[in-house]
């Protein structure tokens, strides 16, 4: 059996091994992983310590270079990564190909930004006194991940991590070490120095926590659950380490009287339903006037019906499986919370049996839900939506609001006025109008309010406000 082994101090160490299963295909195992020990993670957080005086001082064409090598190599092996990430995550072979094109895009963009870096030369309020200010690596880095975005995610932590100097501790979600894996072989190949990347797989209970306990990370990057955000923030805060939480969301979209049907009903069902709504940005909430409301459940539940869940490898396939069986377990736990609450269950929320055997779910689409419900309030994560019924744009914007979280909000209108006036007032990071509420471009900031995020901004230029530190310096002339 060969072993995928953690990579510590430029060496790849572990025997203790996990074997990655495939939920499209519960007897294909995709791999067999190293479990980190605590020992492991405090090793590579040692490690990563020990190369940072020598990586932040290091050349600029030599960051270049090791990050477009990654790019090139990722583009090029996007066939086969994005097979690799179908059968260990689930996402359909066209959305997984896609997000390696985006991570191998990330790569290449901090690859450029590692030549842009930037300071400021400003006068003094003081006579003869010169002042530069610049920004500096944070120092040694934890990235924690999760699993539905096995490739993307890790990207656009560790490029930006690298790009500005800083050595990485990468800890990804136990259920999809594959693509880690291969990310950290990659960047291993292209010549990053021992000790600069360090992965350490295993459970959150034993890698993540010794990452949580260590006075040595300067910063914590964290991607996942708000409870255990929660526990990233207040472990930081003990050592007084910087710290970026990307959490949930139960994002609204809401759909006008005056909408394109069309284009409504598409956005609502890429949002909601596509990669198997395993999105943060997937939008569960769909709020709808009253006007249209009839017109739009009927379209959309008849979109719904021609969705085929399948094997994700399989070609034709719309939504793959559910990531595993607890994930599956806790859908049609709220499947029938969503029922006991009064929702009528309008199409769809059954197990599906396939030629191979996996974690397959019927998309989920509930009617009359009210916005207090528990379906409309908590994050489930799983092809499972709500229509809630509004009486007009004003108290569609209010519910819209009226949630703990505040990661990304849609509306379909064919109205500028309200466009435009959504824009403004939506209490979200990200807004979109006539368009899915999840797919985002690598350039620009990523990120929600409320209990979705904490911290700065990640991806595009933006990524630099969490990964540099401000250095303000005078000279007397």
């Amino acid at each position: 059996m060969t072993v995928h082994q953690n990579l510590i101090a430029g060496e790849w160490v572990g025997s203790d091994a996990s074997p990655n299963i495939n939920p499209s295909d519960t007897n294909d195992v995709v791999g067999h992983y190293a479990q980190a020990s605590a020992e492991d993670a405090k090793q590579a957080i040692a490690a990563a310590k020990a190369a940072f005086p020598a990586w932040s001082r290091s050349g600029i064409l030599e960051r270049h270079a090791i990050l477009k090598n990654t790019s090139d190599e990722i583009l090029a092996r996007r066939e086969e990564l994005g097979t690799l990430l179908a059968r260990e995550e689930g996402k359909t072979l066209p959305e997984a190909t896609g997000e390696v094109i985006r991570a191998a895009q990330i790569f290449d963009f901090f690859a450029g930004e590692t030549l842009r870096l930037t300071g400021e030369v400003v006068p003094s309020a003081r006579p003869n006194i010169g002042v530069d200010i610049t920004r500096e690596p944070l120092g040694v880095i934890g990235i924690i991940t999760p699993w539905n975005f096995p490739i993307a995610i890790p990207a656009w932590k560790i490029a930006p991590a690298l790009c500005y100097g800083n050595t990485v501790v990468f800890k990804p979600a136990d259920l999809v070490p594959g693509c880690a894996w291969a990310i950290a072989d990659i960047l291993h190949r292209a010549g990053l120095p021992k000790g600069v990347l360090n992965l350490v797989m295993g459970r959150g209970s034993v890698v993540g926590q010794a990452m949580l306990d260590s006075a040595d990370l300067a910063g914590i990057t964290f991607t996942g659950s708000t409870d255990t955000g929660k526990r990233v923030a207040l472990a930081s805060i003990e050592h007084n380490r910087r710290f970026q939480l990307e959490m949930g969301g139960k994002n609204p979209m809401v759909v006008l009287d005056d909408a394109d049907l069309a284009v409504a009903v598409e956005a609502a069902a890429n949002s909601g339903f596509f990669s198997t709504g395993q999105r943060c940005t997937a939008s569960s909430r769909l709020i709808v006037t009253e006007g249209i409301h009839d017109r739009f459940v009927t379209a959309l539940t008849e979109r719904l019906k021609t969705l085929n869940v399948d094997n994700a490898l399989k070609a034709g396939t719309h939504i793959g499986p559910v990531v595993d069986d607890k994930q599956l377990r806790q859908d049609m736990d709220y499947i029938d919370i969503g029922k006991s609450e009064g929702a009528r269950l309008a199409f769809g929320g059954a197990c599906l049996e396939r030629e191979t055997p996996g974690f397959y779910l019927e998309p989920a689409l509930f009617t009359e839900a009210k916005n207090d419900m528990r379906i409309s309030r908590e994050e489930i994560f799983g092809p499972v939506a709500a229509v809630i019924r509004v009486k007009d744009y004003e108290e569609a914007l209010a519910v819209a609001n009226d949630t703990p979280f505040g990661l990304s909000a849609g509306i379909a209108t064919t109205s500028l006025k309200h466009a435009t006036h959504f824009k403004r007032n939506s209490e979200a990071g990200m807004v979109m109008v006539n368009l899915p509420t999840a797919g985002v471009d690598f350039h620009v900031p990523f990120g929600g309010r409320k209990a979705s995020s904490f911290g700065s901004r990640e991806q595009g230029r933006y990524a630099a406000e969490f990964f540099t530190t401000v250095k303000t310096a005078y000279t007397l002339a």
